[in-house]
């Protein structure tokens, strides 16, 4: 896949959140502290992208007060354009995930509702003028799961980008916390991956998201054969019913004792199946951001005309050095990645 108008800008779109992560069992209470961090799955990419010196843009909903202004001056210090920032609405949203030894047991808590972001409605964006100067347009299945209305907006997106022959990707993120308003999401998504090139998940999303369904059959032989198997499966049907896309990407991964997983990816483009070389990581800290750093991964990969397999092992090693980093979006440099999968090669 190619990407056309390369020198333009890589554009994510979705919500900045605050994460707030008290210590566990009171620890927050008796410190009189809570650590922040700036987040979001599109930011995330976002800034993982722009730390690799490519032109990232993003565009999100902020109120108008002095805390989104000191949001706005973090997005230009990661050398960011924030120019197309939409300012509406009266809150930023909020996460809570409880830090401490048992990363397993640490539940999400959102703080979202009537957040700018959430009150978005059509014709609120111009987005003819937003992507004027894009090649490439990112959004996850977290926006389309917060209303109808955010969908709305998504698929006015969408359609924008298309005309323009923008190269659109989709990360399929399922947070069965945030569909709360009536809707399924299979009944939702293939509206808008309809219009994507490039679609970021695992087999299971797939089924929850785009009704592809999990071949019961293929994963009873619980081996990585079996959902190698499977991945080719499972990305073949999504762009048998999706014409227009040309790539699909699936990450594996599996916890093991402690604070350590197993993982593996594929990536299937121009009729071939591509799986990185699997990784075993121990002793991780943090599991938010990964898969986004593993989204940013792809899209640098396709952005530079790297080969296939380069990309794929490029985002895989990318997004386990992320679960090493206490953050929602990754400080890795390419040189750092580059060296990883070496290493992990040999």
């Amino acid at each position: 896949m190619s990407v056309s108008n390369a020198n333009k800008k890589i554009l994510c779109f979705g919500e900045l959140l605050l994460r707030m992560s008290p210590y566990i069992n009171g620890g927050w209470i008796k410190k009189n502290t809570i650590s922040t961090f700036v987040g979001g799955a599109e930011l995330n990419v976002a800034t993982a992208l722009s730390k690799w010196d490519l032109p990232a843009k993003y565009v999100t909903a902020l109120p108008d007060h002095a805390l989104a202004a000191d949001l706005i001056a973090y997005l230009k210090e990661k050398h960011i354009d924030a120019s197309s920032v939409h300012t509406s609405g009266n809150r930023i949203g909020i996460y809570f995930l409880p830090q401490g030894s048992d990363l397993k047991n640490a539940g999400v808590i959102y703080d979202r509702a009537y957040s700018s972001f959430s009150e978005l409605k059509p014709g609120m964006i111009d987005w003819d003028k937003t992507l004027e100067d894009v090649s490439w347009f990112h959004f996850s299945a977290i926006n389309p799961a917060l209303n109808t209305n955010v969908t709305a907006v998504c698929l006015e997106a969408l359609k924008a980008a298309s005309k323009k022959g923008i190269t659109i990707s989709l990360d399929l993120n399922y947070r069965a916390k945030l569909w709360k308003y009536g809707k399924e999401p299979v009944d939702v998504m293939p509206q808008l991956a309809k219009y994507c090139d490039v679609i970021m998940g695992n087999i299971w999303a797939a089924e929850k998201l785009l009704g592809i369904p999990v071949d019961l059959k293929i994963l009873r032989k619980n081996s990585k054969k079996a959902y190698l198997e499977h991945a080719l499966y499972t990305s073949e049907a999504i762009i048998k019913k999706f014409p227009k896309v040309s790539s699909v990407a699936n990450t594996f991964r599996f916890d093991k004792k402690g604070n350590a997983i197993y993982y593996y990816a594929t990536l299937y483009t121009d009729h071939t199946l591509y799986v990185a070389d699997e990784i075993h990581a121990d002793e991780i800290k943090d599991k938010i951001g990964s898969g986004d750093c593993f989204m940013a991964g792809l899209i640098y990969g396709f952005y530079q005309g790297k080969t296939p397999g380069e990309i794929v092992n490029y985002s895989a090693v990318a997004a386990v050095g992320k679960m090493y980093e206490t953050s929602d979006a990754t400080n890795q440099t390419p040189k750092k990645i580059l060296a990883d999968i070496k290493r992990n090669a040999n």
